[in-house]
Order: structure tokens, then C-alpha cells, then sequence
């Protein structure tokens, strides 16, 4: 199921009335400055949602720097928003799609399969002279019902087995998202350890991007992960379960079928003391 659509495609169908657009413009580290964004200007009709606010759990000792949000939590913010089984929701951001695949990955978790992200940053959309306003219409409420999928995640316990080389059937492969300085512990600006689990490789996730920050054509996405293996459960992780959500879409969109995000990543894996790291190549 491709999740990618266009500017033009949104733009024609903007104001169909299933159409709900989700801008999810927010900066890590700086609280409010999405939200300050959106305020200024957005496409016509668009919702936002934060990332620490909407899709973020409050922070525990494990789960990570930004914890799943509650289902119940998450659909209850969704219906406020007019959303429901019948919408369809693309969503975009500023930040190479990072947030906006969150926002769609949460929403495939929650059961919702119409949902998309657009192709191409906010910033380009406003370049192209497409519509945008300040305006902010009052929503509508209605009831999405979240339907769980947590065949779409992988736990840390998995994730210990997977990396510790002790599972039987079928073959894993474990993904790592981060820049290279930080995979190989030369660097770590954000979480209290450097390095990244045994076992994974890396693949940073805005190589999934072009020279525009668009999002690579199936070809060249399928040339970038010509070294997988098709058939292997492929499990991704990043800093915090945020910036390895584009990886998890491109992966799709280059028809790798078995792939599943590990939620806190590398902030949960370091969160227990008995996991090891590893520093520098294997």
C-alpha cells in the first residue's frame, strides 16, 4: 500500500469533504515552536498536532524520550478533530517528513489505513503559491475508534533476542536510523550513552530523501535497501521511535512487507542496564 502523495494530488482534493490534513510541524527540543508555525500559516483546513503534546506518552523510566501515546489517549485527540473511520488524512511537516511519518505510523498502529504523507515540506507547498491562511475553523467532532495493531511494533525484549543472536525461526535484521557519528558512539548530543545495539546496521534516515528532500522514487528506494533481505523480519529503531518512522514508510514503499518499528528505540534500550552497546564498527 503506497503512502506517499503528492502536493498537486492534495491540492485538487482539498476540500473534498473526507480530506482532513494533519500538519504536524514541531521542532525537537524547542516546545511550542510547531504550534507557533501553524498559527502564522497553514494549508487551508489543516489540524495541528505536536509531537510532545498529541503523540507522545508522558516520559516513564523505560519507553524513551517520546513514549507511544495511549490509544485511548491518541483516538480521543483524533475524534475532537473530526476524524474518523471514513477520513482521509494526509499529513505533512517541515522537517523532511519526519514528524509526518510519526503521525502516519500512529495512525496505521491505531488501525486507520487511510492515511498518507505529503511528498514534499510545507515550505515547498507555500513556494509552489498554493493556498495557505491563519485561519483556523472550528472542527467538527466525531468518533475514531482505535483498533490496535501491534503486529506493527516490536518490544524491547524482542529486540534483546533479535540482537543477541537467539532466535530460531526466520531470519531478523536490525536497523538503526540515526546519523552515522552517533550509530558508531563518536557522538550522542541527546541520550546518556553513545553507541547502538549489537547487531544493527545503518541506514540514516534522510538518505531515504533526494537532493530536493523529497522522498526517493521506488527505484532509487529500492536501490538504497538492495543489501536486505527481502524476506527477513526487519526491525528499525532510531533515537527516540520518531526519525526511524520514515525509514519504516520508505521501506513499504519499496515493497519490503515485514517491517516493524521498535517504539523507544535506542533512549529505552539504554534505559536498562543489563543491555549491551556497542561502539564503533562490528
Amino acid at each position: 500500500m503506497k503512502s506517499i502523495v503528492s502536493k498537486r494530488w492534495l491540492l485538487a482534493r482539498l476540500y473534498e469533504p473526507d480530506i482532513i490534513v494533519a500538519d504536524c510541524r514541531s521542532l525537537l527540543g524547542q516546545a511550542g515552536a510547531g504550534r507557533a508555525q501553524f498559527n502564522e500559516d497553514h494549508i487551508p483546513g489543516a489540524i495541528h498536532f505536536d509531537l510532545e503534546e498529541d503523540l507522545t506518552a508522558p516520559l516513564g523510566e523505560h519507553g524513551g524520550r517520546h513514549p507511544l501515546p495511549y490509544a485511548d489517549t491518541l483516538a480521543a485527540r483524533l475524534s475532537r478533530a473530526g476524524i474518523n473511520a471514513d477520513s482521509r488524512i494526509i499529513a505533512y511537516d517541515d522537517q523532511g517528513g519526519m514528524m509526518a511519518s510519526r503521525f502516519w505510523w500512529l495512525l496505521r498502529y491505531l488501525g486507520h489505513e487511510q492515511v498518507y504523507v505529503l511528498d514534499e515540506s510545507y515550505s515547498a507547498w507555500k513556494e509552489a503559491k498554493f493556498p495557505v491562511t491563519a485561519d483556523q475553523p472550528i472542527r467538527i467532532p466525531s468518533t475514531f475508534v482505535a483498533n490496535v495493531q501491534p503486529q506493527m511494533l516490536a518490544t524491547m525484549q524482542e529486540v534483546q533476542r533479535v540482537s543477541a543472536g537467539s532466535v530460531t525461526v526466520g531470519s531478523y535484521t536490525l536497523i538503526d536510523s540515526r546519523e552515522r557519528p552517533r550509530y558508531l558512539g563518536l557522538e550522542e548530543p541527546i541520550d546518556q550513552a553513545a553507541g547502538h545495539i549489537p547487531g544493527a546496521v545503518n541506514f540514516f534516515w534522510k538518505e531515504v530523501l533526494n537532493e530536493k528532500g523529497i522522498l526517493k522514487n521506488v527505484e532509487q528506494l529500492e536501490k538504497h535497501f538492495a543489501s536486505l533481505d527481502r524476506n527477513a523480519e526487519i526491525i528499525v529503531y532510531c533515537g527516540s521511535g520518531v526519525s526511524a518512522c520514515p525509514n519504516v514508510l520508505a521501506l513499504g514503499e519499496a515493497g519490503f512487507s515485514k517491517v516493524r518499528l521498535y517504539p523507544g528505540s535506542w533512549s529505552d534500550w539504554i534505559s536498562y542496564e543489563e543491555n549491551s552497546i556497542v561502539v564503533g564498527e562490528e
